[in-house]
């Protein structure tokens, strides 16, 4: 987190005793205060979780196969002619 933002805004917590004094005690390793070191961490942690939902990581060869499919994708199966078939209609009707 750059040095130079503004927070502005608040977040509040309840801890239990013994969990505040882990957050104190590695706060202190980290020479952090303890809301440095909250917010560093569940920034940190935040990031992480969306990076591991949100991005999809293919190993290089399903990186050809996908590769491959959109450059020259299957026939149509029949039941996906039909839905497409059922979709131009019920867009006209409109």
């Amino acid at each position: 987190m750059p040095s130079d933002s503004v927070r502005t805004a608040r977040l509040e917590a309840r801890l239990t005793p013994d969990a505040l004094a882990i957050v104190k005690r590695v706060a202190e390793i980290q020479g952090r205060s303890v809301s440095d070191f909250v917010v560093a961490t569940t920034t940190e942690q935040a990031r992480r979780t969306i990076e591991e939902t949100c991005v999809i990581r293919l190993s290089l060869e399903d990186q050809r196969r996908f590769v491959e499919l959109l450059l020259n994708p299957p026939a149509p199966v029949p039941a996906l002619e039909r839905a497409a078939q059922a979709h131009g209609e019920l867009i006209q009707r409109q």
